[in-house]
């Protein structure tokens, strides 16, 4: 594509990630996009996202094949129910598309693995939606991983801990179509950054657990009280990952755990020159970096930046969303790789994968 052409965009899946952070994200490149193709299995739904951000030709479908089926479209944003992401993807794929696909990639490593090898034998991009890497800390902290400043990290801990805050709408609880609760929707948020932090994509052995001891305990939930009945995934899960080179991840995922201080899609990394933690304050939606090392024979903390903390969940000073879908859409207009490569969004689908299944089996799960 020339630097003057736009991106024509159709949209799978017109619900609440479709509106939170996709559509109002992609409007503000009106420069370089066209919406032109809304599907929702509920008619209604694509019609009303049509309407609001659409082109003026912008169609609507039901059956995503048949959206597919426009040759004009370049590029589509799979924000569907986990299930369907890897069958949809690869069809976009098959049908000449570039793909963005929203978080978690897929809901086994399987399916993950066709995905790539769809993109790479049609040449057409792939990514997935991890817009925290976008956030203002969290490009504070990469770029400090970079320069080694922390030396080599060899222990983190990814945090995706919420007191109460059961997303009560959507499948969310619905194992069928989501594949889990809490680990495969906002821990593979954390895991995604501290692998991301640590350039470390090459885990050795799994030991995970899950459970479902407050699942009939709805109170306080900042979402409203949920139906026990329907909460058929695990309410917490927790991974420890042995690497390659023998770095240790511990990973916590909850969306009800009785803590005090919560901490969701933060990081914390531990060097031989120095290490760092995120912190953020849900109340206020702010978020940074602490620094500590050693220097002059004392031991001292430096903090830096703000950004915001839960995702579209009040006002946020960055709109990673908007970042996010500025770095695709450039990626595509200038042929460049996306920031998230599909390569490493494998590697967390397999890691959670493999807790899952430790937590099953009781077994350690080693990984090739």
């Amino acid at each position: 594509m020339t630097d003057q052409q736009k991106v024509r965009i159709g949209i799978i899946g017109c619900g609440g990630i479709a509106n939170q952070k996709h559509l109002p994200s992609l409007v503000k490149l009106g420069d370089t996009v066209d919406l032109v193709a809304f599907c929702d299995v509920l008619t209604e739904r694509a019609k009303k996202a049509a309407s609001q951000y659409g082109s003026d030709e912008a169609t609507v479908y039901t059956d995503y094949k048949q959206l597919l089926e426009d040759t004009s479209i370049d590029a589509v944003h799979v924000c569907t129910p986990n299930i369907s992401h890897a069958e949809i993807t690869i069809a976009a794929l098959e049908a000449g598309k570039h793909v963005m696909c929203e978080k978690p990639m897929a809901i086994n490593s399987k399916e993950a693995k066709e995905m790539i090898d769809t993109a790479k034998r049609t040449g057409k991009k792939l990514t997935i939606g991890y817009q925290n890497r976008f956030r203002k800390d969290s490009l504070a902290l990469h770029k400090a991983c970079e320069a080694e400043d922390l030396g080599e990290v060899y222990f983190a801990k990814a945090h995706a801990i919420r007191r109460r805050g059961v997303p009560t709408w959507g499948v969310f609880m619905d194992k069928e179509k989501q594949g889990g609760g809490p680990l495969i929707d906002i821990g593979t948020h954390a895991l995604d950054l501290t692998l991301w932090m640590m350039n470390n994509y090459k885990p050795k052995l799994v030991v995970g657990s899950t459970y479902q001891k407050l699942t009939d305990k709805n109170e306080g939930n900042v979402f409203g009280p949920w139906n026990p009945e329907e909460f058929n995934v695990e309410d917490s899960a927790f991974g420890y990952i042995k690497m390659e080179n023998g770095a240790t991840i511990m990973l916590e995922a909850s969306w009800a755990l009785n803590l005090l201080h919560e901490k969701e899609a933060q990081v914390t990394l531990c060097g031989t020159e120095a290490g760092a933690e995120m912190f953020g304050n849900p109340d206020t939606n702010e978020g940074y970096v602490t620094f500590n090392t050693t220097k002059y024979g004392e031991r001292i903390e430096s903090s830096t930046t703000k950004a915001g903390g839960v995702a579209y969940f009040g006002e946020e000073e960055v709109d990673m969303g908007y970042l996010e879908a500025k770095q695709w859409i450039d990626a595509i207009l200038h042929d460049a790789e996306p920031l998230v490569k599909p390569e490493e969004a494998y590697v967390v689908t397999q890691i959670l994968e493999a807790i899952y299944e430790s937590a099953e089996t009781g077994k350690a799960i080693e990984l090739n």
